[in-house]
């Protein structure tokens, strides 16, 4: 069960209406994120989060200094919760992350966090890459509508298109309400 750690990615104010990056139904997706958060706190399993930095010229949101690159106080952190700060989607490009979690001997990751299609899928993907096992909650994470070659892509549509690829890879890809249920196939009880 120690082998296990959250990680909650970017769940900062710029996301969250009146930010500079409003996403759909962010609110929805931190309180999921937040009854993860509450599981692992009460069982005092490993807690990561990761914050963005926006140092790229150019950069309209997450940035340094500012409210909006704070993490949103419904998943504030708490005194023993590791704060990783990275400047790419990737969680683990030129970061400590995957440092802690080797010193900590984590091979399991519960993923939670924002953008579905960005900083989630990069960080999901290298975790993989990295040889972790991922269960990724998909009701705690959130995107945004986006525009390509034209065509108008709904929120929805963009978090289900990255979601179903992403469940191609991860151990798991479920609901915050089956995770806390027990409702799923695990390799330890976490």
């Amino acid at each position: 069960m120690k082998d296990t750690a959250l990680i909650i990615i970017d769940i900062q104010n710029d996301y969250f209406p009146g930010g500079k990056m409003e996403l759909d139904k962010a609110t929805d997706a931190a309180q999921k994120a937040f009854d993860i958060l509450t599981h692992f706190r009460e069982k005092s399993l490993p807690v990561f989060h990761i914050q963005h930095e926006s140092i790229s010229e150019g950069s309209s949101f997450f940035l340094p200094g500012t409210a909006g690159q704070k993490i949103n106080e419904k998943v504030e952190p708490v005194e023993n919760e590791t704060i990783i700060v990275k400047n790419f989607p990737n969680g683990f490009m030129q970061t400590n992350l995957l440092e802690i979690l080797k010193t900590h001997k984590i091979e399991k990751l519960v993923i939670t966090g924002m953008m579905t299609f960005m900083c989630v899928d990069a960080t999901t993907r290298a975790a993989k890459d990295l040889g972790f096992h991922c269960t990724l909650i998909h009701d705690a994470t959130a995107a945004r509508a986006l525009e390509f070659n034209g065509k108008n892509v709904t929120a929805d549509q963009v978090k289900t298109s990255f979601l179903s690829a992403l469940s191609m890879i991860c151990d798991r890809v479920i609901s915050s309400e089956d995770f806390l249920s027990g409702e799923y196939i695990c390799h330890s009880n976490i």
